[in-house]
């Protein structure tokens, strides 16, 4: 397949002639413009491989660039398949809202309907947490369970009966808190509705209906396509190619193994803005359900880690001063990935890498996209402010904990804030302990430098307090209540 091609409104591509490709909708979208700025940013910023998809009044344009591996010097095309991390979330949120306009699950009755034995360390939670909640990220349910379930087709299952005794990270329908157990929940009820596994519900619900032949779950399956490897390294510089191609077990579907092309992504994201239709006229999803999915649900308290203002049913909610958007994050081991759409515009924009710095990569490359196409402006990369912020970090210090983080506040003689952020419990030999200084944003907005490609130069910590008065901390935003 060419290295930059274009998609019409059917899903067929087409190879872009030397000024570029028209869309459905008239607009001319410079294929060699953008080839060239892909190119130039993703050496810039040290990125092996990178795949774009722009999404266009209806029309799909795909390119390319890199390489897949810098170890075998295979090159990176259009129909490359990386692997999405979380962006597998927003796939299981399609699939719960299927089920739902279906008629076959309520969103507001307690998971219990469907799954009797659903059961957490909380006994009241266990009896009133909802699909709802777990779509929105407030069902409590923490997010860093690991859990290898084996191969087995029921490895969702066996994953969701092993989290039995897994505490909250706060208290149920009280708080946005980042879970991707919750969605391995959401996993078991698509499975339990449909009859089949995970894997095979999202082949019948959305990947055969969309035509979607470039997108799969399991690592077999993607031998079929090149595939790109993950790289790590030193930031700012160039990395080298992973130990390991995926570390995630099967059960970890649901929550973050889908593997695809960036035009396939492109395409999945085509039906959300198509009011719930496919490339043909089938209705996957009602207009209500796509609506539902892209309103908000609840705020989020860290509006820097991904750029998100809220959540919806299974989206990431965007603002862009008065422009509305909804999209998702991913990463796995070296690989990262980035989805945005603007529904006033009919755009979509899709960038999938395999390391280096992609956060940077992305932050420079869909500003310039989005004000080009949309005319809307990205927030800034966060970083602490020029002038330093007084704070009073009295109230701030102390020790903040949930399922498998115990993350310590103190201050230093000099006033600094200090942080140490370290795992225990069933993850304590996962990584050794994190430390960093902290700069104050904002009297409860802190960076702290910045701990790779996903977080790019300045992490936000961001503290807050739940509604029964306990203080919390936010990193990753994932919440953690204070605990001492």
């Amino acid at each position: 397949m060419p290295k930059n091609v274009s998609w019409d409104e059917r899903g067929n591509w087409r190879a872009a002639g030397a000024w570029g490709a028209s869309d459905s909708g008239g607009t001319r979208f410079d294929l060699d413009r953008w080839q060239a700025r892909l190119d130039t940013l993703r050496k810039t910023h040290h990125v092996p491989g990178a795949a774009l998809a722009v999404l266009s009044h209806d029309t799909v344009h795909e390119l390319a660039s890199g390489v897949l591996h810098t170890g075998t010097g295979v090159e990176a095309t259009t129909d490359s398949v990386f692997q999405l991390g979380s962006l597998a979330k927003t796939y299981t949120a399609t699939l719960i809202m299927r089920l739902a306009d279906a008629g076959r699950l309520d969103l507001d009755a307690p998971v219990r309907t469907v799954l009797p034995d659903f059961t957490v360390a909380d006994e009241a939670a266990s009896r009133t947490i909802t699909p709802r909640r777990l779509l929105s990220h407030t069902s409590g349910l923490t997010c860093d369970f690991t859990y290898d379930s084996g191969r087995g087709d029921d490895c969702v299952e066996r994953y969701v009966d092993a989290a039995k005794g897994v505490a909250l990270d706060c208290p149920s329908g009280s708080a946005c808190s980042y879970s991707s157990l919750g969605f391995n929940v959401l996993g078991r009820i698509v499975e339990v509705l449909h009859g089949t596994t995970w894997d095979q519900a999202l082949k019948d619900l959305l990947l055969t209906p969309l035509g979607l032949d470039r997108t799969m779950t399991l690592p077999e399956e993607a031998l079929r396509f090149r595939a790109a490897m993950g790289h790590l390294g030193e930031y700012g510089k160039d990395p080298e190619p992973a130990p390991a191609w995926d570390l995630m077990p099967r059960s970890a579907g649901p929550y973050g193994r889908v593997i695809a092309s960036a035009g396939d992504v492109a395409r999945f994201a085509r039906m959300h803005l198509a009011g719930g239709t496919a490339p043909d006229g089938t209705r996957l999803l009602s207009p209500a359900g796509v609506a539902a999915m892209q309103a908000r649900e609840i705020d989020s308290p860290d509006k820097w880690t991904v750029h998100a203002d809220g959540w919806g049913l299974g989206w990431t909610l965007y603002d862009w001063n008065g422009v509305r958007g909804f999209g998702h994050d991913g990463a796995s081991i070296g690989q990262y990935g980035f989805l945005r759409v603007v529904p006033s515009a009919g755009l979509a924009l899709v960038l999938l890498t395999n390391g280096g710095d992609a956060r940077r990569l992305y932050e420079e490359l869909f500003s310039e996209l989005l004000g080009d196409l949309a005319a809307v402006r990205m927030p800034a990369p966060f970083e602490p402010p020029a002038e330093p912020v007084a704070v009073d970090l009295a109230p701030l210090t102390g020790t903040y904990e949930r399922e498998g983080v115990r993350i310590t506040v103190s201050e230093r003689q000099d006033g600094r804030a200090h942080l140490v952020y370290e795992f225990v419990g069933g993850m304590k030999d996962f990584s050794p302990p994190l430390e960093m200084d902290l700069v104050a944003v904002t009297d409860t907005v802190f960076a702290g430098a910045g701990s790779g490609a996903y977080s790019a130069d300045w992490m936000p910590v961001v503290f807050a307090t739940l509604p029964d008065g306990t203080p919390c901390c936010y990193i990753g935003m994932r919440c953690a209540p204070k605990v001492s």
